[in-house]
């Protein structure tokens, strides 16, 4: 274990501090983690709260050499305003119930210690696994449900107009589909706010793994992840109707309305592959352009 912190932060760190921060850490921290287990994790909106936090520590130990190496360089002034007002922030939000607060200010208490222990460059070291974090704090009730609603109408209509294209009878009122003899539901899990933040997360992971550098390719490949996402979550609501309509609304409501969830993720994948490729031809044909008129 003392090899390990070395790893992290260099020859002759002060494992009793350090240890007394790891103790600190776990006080404020395993108890938000409990209670969000049984409640908003434990839903299929924010399901994915533990993946990223697992993932952003991931992505912070992965840099643990790169850590090792800065010289110690502490940025105190800073540092210890940073600590004082993630503090205060837990303290508010873990006692006046305001979960945004609570579980978003470890980010901060992250990035507080890494200026306190190896200063600003450790902070620029780790901006991306602390950006990613941000995607595990549970967004405010009512941003969700006022951008949740238009989301959901929009998959609904795109989902009914293709269906009635391919000649199936398909009909739609707001957000209630009727196929066949059948009713369904659009659920906010189906088309809300939360799957296409997920889908957004998985992006920027994908983004950073593959190393690209120009900021450029990111940006546009991030924005694109919107309609990507939309498209999935389209084609999701259609194999729901679709299986429903042919094998009943047990089948819909049973495995399958399960795993569409996985098929969600694996079209959004594999239509952000195919976006990747085409946007990394434009973005080098124009590359090579600027190249040969320079």
């Amino acid at each position: 274990m003392a090899g390990q912190v070395e790893r992290w932060l260099g020859k002759g760190a002060d494992l009793s501090i350090l240890g007394l921060l790891a103790v600190g850490l776990a006080v404020l921290y395993l108890p938000t983690y409990w209670d969000l287990s049984h409640t908003i994790w434990a839903t299929d909106e924010q399901g994915h709260g533990p993946i990223i936090l697992v993932v952003s520590l991931w992505l912070l130990h992965r840099r643990r050499d790169e850590f090792a190496a800065l010289p110690a360089a502490p940025a105190s002034g800073p540092g210890w305003a940073l600590l004082l007002t993630c503090l205060c922030l837990y303290m508010l939000g873990r006692s006046q119930g305001i979960i945004i607060f609570e579980v978003g200010s470890q980010i901060g208490l992250i990035a507080a210690l890494l200026l306190l222990f190896k200063g600003p460059a450790a902070l620029r070291l780790a901006l991306f696994p602390l950006f990613f974090m941000l995607f595990m704090v549970p967004l405010p009730g009512p941003l969700v449900a006022a951008l949740t609603t238009p989301l959901k109408s929009a998959v609904s209509y795109v989902a009914t107009a293709v269906l009635y294209e391919l000649n199936y009878p398909v009909a739609r009122t707001g957000v209630l589909l009727n196929v066949g003899q059948y009713q369904l539901l659009v659920a906010d899990a189906c088309a809300g706010l939360n799957s296409m933040f997920t889908l957004e997360a998985l992006g920027l992971l994908y983004m950073n793994l593959m190393g690209y550098t120009s900021l450029a390719r990111n940006v546009t490949l991030a924005i694109l992840i919107v309609p990507i996402s939309f498209c999935a979550n389209v084609i999701r609501v259609m194999i729901l109707v679709l299986v429903t309509y042919h094998f009943g609304d047990e089948a819909g409501q049973g495995f399958v309305h399960g795993a569409a969830g996985m098929v969600l993720f694996v079209v959004a994948l594999t239509l952000m592959l195919f976006v990747d490729r085409i946007v990394g031809f434009v973005f080098g044909l124009l590359a090579r352009r600027s190249g040969a008129a320079a």
